[in-house]
């Protein structure tokens, strides 16, 4: 005698048509999630990631410190960076997709000119990682010095007039200024002062090497997108430069980072451990320089955001050994 699934109430058993619409689902489900990770771009978050694992480690080899305090406050400034860093992403994806700048764009895929999600989703997504940063940085202001609110307040302003606003200055060739300053020298000085409660010189030449390497990141991105980007009117400083420029640039970024890493090096000589991470950069600028199509720029960015991490763990582990 043959058992079949029937759709009595009673038993609470489902048809094979209800399985398939159930199926159906959690496949979306999951391809909605996917699209939401994406979204996030999990490329950019060494720029998170970086400055505040330098910063931890300025102050973790001084003598005198609270370790526990190191770990704690340290780890609230990593939640901070990093949702700020997701609610950046997701507010450049609102802002570009509702101008219409996405439409025509390659590389990783933006969740509302995809069509992936609605604008007024990913602008709620952007302004609760906005909110959740804010939230973690409360915490750390009331630990430490509630002047910590206004550098918050700038920075979200800083994250959302990126690419939004009537006047957007990520539009206007300044969005490297954005990341050197507040993905670099904020963002490092920042994780120091929750520390230590005071901000030193060897703080702000390591938020310059978090800066450089954080706006290689944003050049490789822009030099991808240079042909949308001049269509759409958002002059970025690579549709400024030009591609033979804008490459060049990307390169001088890594140059940069070594100068600042070997000033770093006068006080702290380990310090010159992140030179050695430098050569995880050599493939990526290389693929940059000879990049013929879209596909090698987005490897580029894969192995930009590797090799930004690879010199700041190397540089972090120097400061901590000396």
């Amino acid at each position: 005698m043959a058992i079949s699934l029937g759709t009595s109430p009673r038993y609470g058993f489902f048809s094979h048509h209800d399985v398939g619409a159930q199926c159906r689902l959690i496949c979306e489900a999951m391809t909605t999630r996917a699209a939401w990770v994406s979204g996030a771009r999990p490329r950019t978050l060494p720029a998170a990631v970086v400055p505040v694992a330098v910063g931890m480690a300025v102050v973790a080899g001084e003598t005198g410190v609270d370790a526990g305090r190191v770990v704690l406050h340290g780890g609230f400034a990593l939640v901070v960076s990093l949702a700020l860093q997701v609610a950046v992403n997701y507010a450049n994806d609102y802002s570009d997709g509702v101008r219409g700048t996405d439409d025509h764009r390659q590389g990783p895929m933006r969740l509302v000119a995809s069509g992936a999600a609605s604008a007024a989703a990913v602008k709620r997504a952007a302004i609760i990682s906005f909110a959740f940063a804010g939230v973690f940085g409360l915490v750390l202001a009331a630990r430490t010095s509630w002047w910590l609110l206004a550098v918050g307040v700038v920075c979200m302003a800083a994250g959302w007039t990126y690419t939004g606003g009537p006047k957007p200055y990520g539009y206007l060739g300044l969005g490297e200024v954005f990341v050197f300053v507040f993905f670099g020298l904020v963002a490092t000085a920042g994780t120091v002062f929750v520390i230590v409660e005071q901000v030193t010189r060897l703080a702000l030449v390591s938020g310059a090497v978090a800066g450089f390497l954080a706006v290689a990141l944003l050049m490789v991105n822009n030099i991808r997108d240079i042909d949308n980007d001049r269509t759409s009117g958002k002059i970025t400083l690579a549709v400024r430069l030009g591609p033979r420029r804008a490459r060049s640039a990307y390169s001088l970024m890594f140059v940069a980072a070594a100068v600042a890493m070997v000033v770093a090096a006068l006080d702290e000589p380990l310090a010159a451990l992140g030179l050695v991470g430098l050569l995880a950069a050599l493939p990526a600028i290389s693929t940059v320089r000879a990049a013929r199509s879209t596909a090698d720029l987005v490897r580029a960015l894969g192995m930009t955001a590797r090799a930004q991490l690879v010199v700041g763990v190397l540089y972090a582990v120097g400061l901590v050994i000396q």
